[in-house]
């Protein structure tokens, strides 16, 4: 094989062209020949959305290449020509369906991992390959690739940042990736991916240790996995300064806790068990993608086990061969969650190999921009208006609130600008049909796009169903309560701030109706003040003024205004978390 064949850090720049704008044609397809399956998507990479690699097309070959492979009589590990026949077939068909999507060849891409990197007679899979396909050639990636493609950019490409630093992991068939990501860091990727541990305890390869290995192999190698995982965290641990901090501060006591990102098949297939098993019920976000459960939620590996082994129906997201590899999956976690006692919550990527190789592709200020600033693509003309509107809301955020660690549309750059562009749309509608649609469309809305998190979505639909009143049917009441649920998976506070928001947004469309067309007639309309009065023995209370220019407040029902906050903070039949009053004042110009 040339050089090339290998792709490593070094040589990572020319193994993988740059991506640039004035390329004719921006779709890519990509192979990864994993050691569980074989993966084929075609992505678009046109501006201006590059940032969100949309999908358009996919497919699985269900090839396990980790369970074909057979050693031979000197030891060595061997690909049958019965998988090398399946697998060169395969991807010849996959290079047929690039042709007809006109993908150019200079765009077509296929990866190999950790099975390929093992078998003696990789050589002969890749020359079938080269035959059937025209000559596609496999660029087999070192051990820190997959890390950096995986674990790293495959995760990220799915978020907007990480500057507070994070644990990812990746559990493919044939290995496990983990490394320390911390976006506010130079380099940050590389520096993850040369940090990061590679270790030879995937899915496939524990599955048949399981199921082929007698209780004293089945022991030695959960042993050494444990072992293995330990050493990994230590060894991040000593490399980067705030996990350190984090695990010393955790060990005298104090609660300080990690955020955990993983990937992979494995990951994505333990998290399918805990959606299953969610105590939100019926889980209401039907993707595995961007599902968050607490540490305390993640540690439950025997519940876990034990509902795969009892379980006789289908459940969502999990095939029959990944419940198989269950036993595996499920020891890699408990082996991470040995390592790592201090996780605070866990979140479930749909980043692949396939999206961190696209992501490594594009200039670094593309890569790290915020995904939702593209899905809300806001005009330049509108964005002073956007920001306007922004600092007008916060205005009625009382100070004393202190909502550093409540989410809410307002403090989540990105989703500012999609709450905002709801706040005037669908005006012609009903407010009860648009409540009803503003839950639904939060959870389908650009499906799989990255930045648009469970708890995103929940948000969205949350504030922006109160926004028109809250107004539901038992369904969708019984909706809004799950995606509430995801809320307070963050804060008590979360709800309520949510339903909040909304009734000022509802407010502030009843003293201006039509999206104002400058800034200078937003400010001139309306403006808001808020105080938080904390109440020993009794419920906080809130109160917002609500200064309305006088020409307007003339023509303006001070109840019809004010009565909404107690139906949407109502919250169903529950009572508001705050004393929430209204006062209605004549705006003064200064």
């Amino acid at each position: 094989m040339s050089p090339l064949d290998i792709v490593t850090l070094d040589n990572l720049a020319q193994a993988i062209p740059k991506w640039s704008p004035d390329d004719e044609n921006h779709l890519y397809a990509v192979v990864d020949m994993g050691s569980n399956g074989i993966r084929f998507s075609i992505t678009s990479l046109a501006p201006p959305q590059t940032r969100l690699l949309a999908p358009i097309y996919s497919s699985r070959a269900g090839i396990s290449l980790f369970d074909a492979l057979q050693p031979s009589s000197t030891g060595e590990l061997l690909f049958p020509q019965s998988t090398i026949s399946s697998v060169s077939s395969t991807l010849a068909q996959f290079k047929e369906l690039a042709d007809l999507h006109h993908v150019p060849p200079s765009h077509v891409m296929v990866f190999a991992t950790e099975a390929m990197r093992r078998a003696a007679n990789s050589a002969a899979m890749l020359t079938a390959i080269a035959e059937a396909t025209g000559g596609l050639r496999v660029q087999i990636l070192e051990p820190s690739v997959e890390t950096l493609f995986g674990a790293v950019m495959g995760s990220r490409s799915g978020l907007t940042d990480v500057s507070d630093g994070a644990l990812f992991l990746d559990l493919g068939g044939g290995s496990v990736q983990i490394t320390w990501v911390d976006t506010s860091l130079d380099d940050y990727e590389i520096l993850a991916a040369r940090a990061g541990n590679s270790m030879p305890f995937g899915a496939a390869k524990l599955t048949r240790v399981f199921r082929e290995g007698d209780l004293g192999i089945q022991t030695t190698e959960s042993d050494k996995l444990k072992v293995s995982m330990q050493a990994a965290f230590d060894n991040l641990c000593s490399q980067f300064p705030r996990l350190l901090k984090i695990r010393e501060a955790y060990e005298r006591g104090e609660d300080a806790k990690v955020n955990v990102y993983m990937c992979g098949g494995g990951c994505r297939g333990y998290g399918s068990m805990l959606m299953h098993n969610d105590e939100i019920s019926p889980y209401p976000i039907p993707t595995v993608g961007s599902y968050t459960v607490t540490g305390a939620s993640f540690k439950k590996v025997t519940e876990m086990r034990r509902i795969n082994d009892t379980y006789d129906g289908k459940i969502h997201g999990l095939s029959k061969r990944r419940r198989q590899q269950f036993d595996a999956i499920s020891a890699v976690m408990e082996a991470f969650s040995t390592a790592v006692p201090n996780v605070r919550h866990v979140t479930f990527c749909k980043g692949s190999n396939r999206d961190g190789a696209l992501m490594m592709k594009l200039p670094r200020a593309i890569r790290e921009s915020n995904p939702l600033d593209v899905i809300a693509n806001v005009d330049a003309d509108d964005k002073a208006l956007f920001e306007a509107v922004a600092s007008l809301l916060a205005k009625a955020i009382p100070p004393e609130a202190q909502l550093d660690q409540v989410p809410t549309v307002l403090n989540i750059d990105g989703l500012r600008s999609l709450f905002i562009k709801e706040i005037w749309a669908r005006a012609g509608h009903e407010a009860d049909s648009n409540a009803s649609f503003s839950l639904h469309h939060a959870i389908c809305r650009d499906a799989d796009a990255p930045g648009l998190s469970h708890l995103a979505r929940a948000l969205l639909g949350t504030t922006v169903a109160a926004r028109w009143g809250s107004g539901m049917g038992p369904v969708d009441a019984q909706l809004a309560e799950l995606l509430g649920g995801i809320l307070k998976r963050y804060s008590k506070e979360a709800i309520f701030w949510a339903l909040y928001i909304g009734a000022v947004a509802n407010a502030l469309v009843t003293i201006v109706p039509v999206r104002p067309s400058n800034v200078e007639i937003l400010q001139k309309s309306i403006r808001f003040e808020a105080r938080l009065l904390k109440v020993p023995d009794e419920k906080d209370s809130l109160q917002l003024s609500i200064s309305i220019h006088p020409k307007i407040l003339r023509f303006v029902d001070v109840e019809e205004l004010s009565s909404p906050f107690k139906s949407i903070l109502k919250n169903g039949d529950k009572k508001p978390k705050k004393k929430t009053s209204v006062i209605i004042l004549p705006l003064t110009q200064e």
